[in-house]
C-alpha cells in the first residue's frame, strides 16, 4: 500500500529556520509585531510613536471630518502610536489602547512617553525612578508617578533620556509607553 504523502521529507536548513520562526510568531504574537514594521503611504514606518501637537484633538471613528468624534484629547504632548495611514489621516492608539483617526496636522514628530500607565491606580508608593545615568544602580534624581508625560531626548535600547519639567535624567525603557522595546534613537 502506498502512502498519499511521504513520512519523511528532506528540508533545507534555511526553510527549516523560516518555518520555526513562523511557528514562533504564531505562538508568540509579540514577536510577530516586533518584526512586522512596514512603511505606510507616507514612506514612514508603521507603527511609530509621535505626540499630539494641539491642546484639543478630536479622535474620529473614520478618516475624515465627516466622521463623528468619539473622543477629545485636551493635552498637547501626549504620546500616541500611528498604526495606519490614509491620505492626510492617521489611525492612532493611545496608552490606554483607545484607537481612532486624527488629521496629521495635529500630530508632532516630538517624541514623548508616559511613565508606566499600566501601574496607575495601584496605590501609593508606586513610582518610576528617574536616574542620573542609564544604569539600574545610578542615583535617583526624581520619582515620577505612573501616567506622567515626559519628553524623550534619546533611547539606547534599554534606557531613555527624558525631560520632565526641566529635570533631565534616564528612565528604564521597560517602564514607559512611547518607545518600543530595544528601540534606539537620538
Amino acid at each position: 500500500m502506498q502512502m498519499p504523502f511521504p513520512l519523511r521529507v528532506a528540508v533545507p536548513l534555511k526553510m527549516l529556520v523560516a518555518l520555526l520562526v513562523t511557528g514562533l510568531m504564531l505562538v508568540h504574537p509579540g514577536l510577530a509585531a516586533a518584526q512586522a514594521v512596514s512603511k505606510g503611504p507616507s514612506g514612514l514606518p508603521l507603527p511609530r510613536f509621535v505626540s499630539l501637537k494641539s491642546k484639543k484633538v478630536n479622535l474620529r471613528v473614520g478618516p475624515g471630518t465627516t466622521y463623528a468624534a468619539s473622543w477629545m484629547y485636551l493635552k498637547a504632548g501626549l504620546p500616541v502610536e500611528i498604526i495606519q495611514e490614509y491620505d492626510n489621516w492617521r489611525r492612532i492608539r493611545d496608552a490606554d489602547g483607545t484607537e481612532g483617526w486624527v488629521n496629521q496636522a495635529l500630530l508632532s514628530g516630538q517624541r514623548t512617553a508616559v511613565t508606566a500607565p499600566w501601574m496607575k491606580g495601584k496605590g501609593d508608593g508606586v513610582y518610576v525612578n528617574m536616574r542620573r545615568d542609564p544604569q539600574a544602580n545610578a542615583a535617583i534624581i526624581a520619582k515620577l508617578e505612573p501616567g506622567v508625560v515626559v519628553k524623550l531626548v534619546e533611547c539606547n535600547g534599554d534606557w531613555c533620556e527624558a525631560d520632565y519639567d526641566g529635570t533631565e535624567g534616564w528612565l528604564s525603557q521597560a517602564e514607559i509607553w512611547g518607545a518600543y522595546p530595544a528601540e534606539v534613537f537620538k
